[in-house]
């Protein structure tokens, strides 16, 4: 099933929780001399258009990053993610939106890795567009991203952080998450992994984060944003999660102040609301 693009939904409310939160674990990372790798399960085609038809048909961005990007009044944690936004629309038009690849590389210093997967037919080559002038730094493969993650744990650095972001539109991918997590742990126990998923009105989610929240790690952070509340008709997405594992220590009090306002924010009705828990190690 390859049906899913994510140019349809470019720069709605669960990218900016989900590049928000990645710019600052990649921050955090960076304040180490040492290098690291950042590996992107489901890289997507790495930049979008949000002029396109595919980005204009439902403008999602317009209840996400519009709301923030120009705003003078930013929490200090969003900086970088939104001085990327204004980096790629020099001309004060928001027309462009980063996928998290080109967060990422944004933020990788030259000693640091990108290693992307994306199977799509279609986005693939795109990604790689985007990643060109990277050289040697960035790395994409067309491929199952599930299936090539085992082949990059341990990374050389000893030192990795890990984006897990499928379109889960195969049911099957709740499991497929939580069995990935399971068998990365055991080759990198160590590494930084950031599972994003989507809040719907359906138990597979919620169950998975149970499962999650069992794995053999001495610590985890969960972060999840609702927009509005579910809609009456059950279907759609309503809000999104992050389930990080080994989460930079700063992490959890720095989103005890941004996620407020980031809620506030981003609200669409009265049904928005914001969840924030963690395991400290």
């Amino acid at each position: 099933m390859l049906s899913y693009r994510h140019a349809f939904h470019a720069g709605n409310h669960a990218d900016v929780l989900k590049h928000y939160v990645l710019a600052r674990m990649l921050g955090y990372l960076n304040q180490k001399d040492k290098p690291y790798w950042y590996i992107d399960t489901h890289a997507g085609a790495g930049c979008y258009q949000l002029d396109s038809d595919y980005a204009a048909k439902n403008a999602e961005y317009a209840t996400g990053i519009a709301r923030l990007w120009q705003r003078q009044d930013l929490p200090a944690g969003f900086a970088d993610y939104v001085q990327l936004l204004r980096d790629l629309n020099p001309d004060g038009k928001l027309k462009f939106y980063p996928g998290s690849p080109l967060v990422a590389r944004s933020l990788l210093r030259p000693a640091d890795k990108l290693r992307l997967f994306e199977l799509h037919p279609t986005d693939f080559p795109l990604l790689e567009a985007n990643m060109a002038n990277a050289g040697r730094q960035a790395l994409a493969q067309k491929g199952d991203g599930f299936a090539g993650l085992k082949a990059m744990l341990p990374p050389p650095p000893r030192r990795a952080l890990v984006l897990i972001d499928p379109p889960y539109e195969d049911k099957q991918d709740y499991q497929r998450v939580v069995s990935a997590l399971e068998d990365s742990l055991k080759r990198f126990p160590t590494g930084v992994y950031a599972l994003w998923y989507p809040i719907l009105q359906r138990p597979e989610p919620h169950q998975m984060v149970n499962r999650l929240k069992t794995l053999p790690v001495k610590s985890w952070l969960h972060a999840s944003l609702n927009v509005h509340r579910p809609r009456d008709d059950g279907f759609g997405m309503h809000g999104s999660g992050l389930f990080i594992l080994n989460p930079p220590w700063m992490l959890h009090d720095e989103l005890k102040t941004t996620l407020p306002w980031l809620c506030n924010t981003l609200a669409l009705d009265e049904g928005a609301s914001f969840q924030l828990d963690q395991l400290a190690g």
